[in-house]
This record gives structure tokens, C-alpha cells and sequence, in this order.
């Protein structure tokens, strides 16, 4: 199998770059685009992934609902299709463009891109990837933000997200219109 391809970018976006994702994991200097999808259902509970212990991010945490690599030559949003489509089997929710951000910590730098859906359909997840996924409440999620169960990355996300969606825009979000 031939290692991944990833685009090393600036803090806008810009593409410097391109390098084997061996390069660019473990050099938190070098930026490379990931795609989040935060996937609600009707109920206002957003579904999270338990990542294998196998993956070398994050492994055994609970973690945001769907997330990926942006590979070489792809656009944003055709990265957000096609992780929804392999990580949880989502193929009919088309998602809708929230924010973008910075995410650092020792081990990568990513410019992440966010979109969210609302999905009530079956899922059916990369088991070689993903050990489980269930729905959980925004306050049951609150309760277990620092104590260890959820990715660094999700905690800064879904902070990232309910500091800028209150309100209106944030229950139409969230599936409790």
C-alpha cells in the first residue's frame, strides 16, 4: 500500500507543499488540512467515534464524529464526503461548512476544516479504524470533557463549537428546531 500524500499548507490554507504523511506526523512545524464532520442526529445528540487502539493519534479515545486527512489534489469538501462515506458509511447527508481553525499539540499541526450534518440513518463504521460509535448528549459530553476518555483534539472542537454556535443557529444545528 502506498503511503498517504498530504499537502503541507500555511495558516490560510495555501499549499507549500507536498510530502509523505511519515514527514509530516511527528513535525508539528509543518500545517497539513484535515476535515471534521460533526454528525448530529434529530434528538440534538452528536455521534462520536472510539478510535482503535491501533491508530497512532488518539488511540482508544473517543473522538469527533467523522475525521481525515484532505489528500493530495482533493478539495475540502469532496475529503468531508469521502471520510463520512468510509468512516461511518453516510452517504446521503450532505454536509454544511461551520468554521476553520488551528489545532496544534507536540505530535502534528493541523488546519481543520468543520462541517456538520443531521443523520438518523444506519451507520456502519470502519471496524479496522473505529471501535465503536454511539450518539452522546452535549451534556453528558460536557461531564466528560478532561477526564481522559476524549481526544485533545475533540475537546478543543467541541469547545471551538459551543462557544460559536449559541443560541438560534446552534439548536437548528444541533436538531432541536
Amino acid at each position: 500500500m502506498q503511503e498517504e500524500l498530504l499537502e503541507v499548507v500555511n495558516e490560510t490554507g495555501e499549499i507549500i507543499r507536498t510530502l509523505p504523511r511519515s514527514e509530516i506526523h511527528g513535525n508539528p512545524s509543518l500545517i497539513h488540512r484535515v476535515v471534521h464532520v460533526l454528525v448530529f442526529n434529530e434528538k440534538g445528540e452528536l455521534f462520536l467515534q472510539k478510535r482503535s487502539i491501533n491508530k497512532d493519534v488518539a488511540a482508544g479515545k473517543w473522538d469527533t464524529s467523522v475525521g481525515g486527512h484532505v489528500n493530495s489534489g482533493e478539495t475540502i469538501s469532496e475529503a468531508a464526503k469521502r471520510e463520512m462515506e468510509e468512516e461511518l458509511g453516510i452517504t446521503t447527508c450532505d454536509p454544511e461548512f461551520l468554521y476553520t481553525y488551528i489545532h496544534s499539540n507536540p505530535y502534528e499541526t493541523e488546519l481543520v476544516y468543520t462541517y456538520y450534518c443531521i443523520y438518523d440513518g444506519e451507520i456502519n463504521f470502519q471496524e479496522d479504524e473505529i471501535d465503536e460509535v454511539r450518539p452522546w448528549s452535549l451534556d453528558e459530553i460536557r461531564f466528560n470533557t478532561g477526564n481522559g476518555i476524549l481526544s485533545d483534539n475533540f475537546e478543543y472542537e467541541i469547545e471551538k463549537y459551543m462557544t460559536t454556535y449559541t443560541g438560534t443557529k446552534a439548536q437548528s444545528i444541533k436538531g432541536t428546531k
